[in-house]
């Protein structure tokens, strides 16, 4: 198969359903050979199961394409160390790693528990952490030896992270850690030829069907487009992935059904220098009347009222 991933070797975790199908699938139609990660867990990370990956690899091979299958924890250090590994051991390389695994332990905050918190922590930020220090190290040897990457990391974040989502502090917090690593990560990359970029995605899927996405109608016709279709979200990682890349790094896309935008991050809005420390006194009428010049949030859609 041929496309805009042609030759390239990509792991994506968490590819066993939804939108890291979605990627796996897209890929290896791309041309890519792809290492399809997944712990095969329940939306909340208990369990496991190695079904998930493997139909997805079942899958891509019918294609015609090449795939491998992976059930490493990524959110386990060694386990993300031998993910890395499996590509370099089955295809000789790692040209785009994807992160995509994640959990959800929604619950308000004055109910949410330890364990909730530190689950979803772990999963999204120790499991965006872990593949990418291991795949960098590798990239940085190479470097090192004299070679040339043409590298890239895609990150998960969400509208929850960057935008905010009453009922998830735990997920929007780690989420949004993402993002900043995210941009961050890419300042430091560049060196070694990887460009870093994350997507914040809506789609239909185990993890949001509770959510307000929405469902499927029956009123709509196999052949009508999908908005809510977690395979709508491929394109553009697929697209960051590929050689045309190059030159965008340090970037939030969001992306759902057809409508693509970039993210703008924190900006320095209205302000006022005193030029000498501020008494506390002074500044009940200072900040109201910054706040009521800065522009409001944005909402879950990206979109100020």
């Amino acid at each position: 198969m041929s496309g805009i991933g042609e030759g390239r070797v990509v792991i994506i975790t968490g590819a066993g359903r939804g939108i890291g199908r979605g990627h796996a699938i897209e890929f290896a139609r791309q041309g890519a050979k792809v290492v399809v990660n997944d712990l095969g867990a329940e939306v909340d990370g208990t369990g496991s199961s190695t079904g998930p990956a493997g139909e997805v690899v079942d899958e891509i091979r019918a294609m015609g394409a090449e795939a491998v299958a992976n059930g490493d924890d990524v959110s386990d250090y060694d386990g993300a160390g031998r993910l890395i590994q499996t590509a370099i051991d089955t295809y000789g390389t790692i040209d785009v790693l994807v992160n995509n695994a994640g959990i959800l332990r929604d619950r308000m905050l004055v109910n949410m528990t330890i364990e909730e918190w530190d689950a979803v922590i772990k999963v999204h930020l120790r499991g965006t952490f872990a593949p990418t220090r291991h795949a960098v190290e590798y990239w940085r040897n190479r470097t090192k030896a004299g070679e040339t990457n043409d590298a890239r990391i895609i990150n998960t974040t969400s509208p929850s992270g960057i935008y905010g989502n009453v009922g998830q502090t735990n997920y929007g917090a780690a989420k949004a850690g993402i993002a900043s690593f995210t941009i961050i990560a890419a300042m430091e990359l560049e060196r070694y030829g990887v460009t870093v970029n994350a997507i914040a995605p809506a789609a239909l899927t185990r993890m949001t069907e509770n959510l307000g996405m929405g469902e499927r109608t029956s009123e709509r016709k196999p052949e009508e487009f999908d908005p809510v279709d977690p395979a709508n979200i491929a394109p553009i990682v697929v697209w960051l992935g590929s050689p045309e890349s190059k030159g965008i790094t340090g970037r939030v896309f969001n992306v759902m059904g057809g409508n693509l935008s970039v993210a703008e991050g924190w900006v320095a809005g209205p302000g006022q220098d005193k030029g000498d420390r501020w008494d506390p006194a002074e500044l009940g009428t200072v900040v109201p009347d910054l706040v009521a010049k800065a522009a409001p949030n944005a909402n879950m859609g990206g979109r100020r009222s």
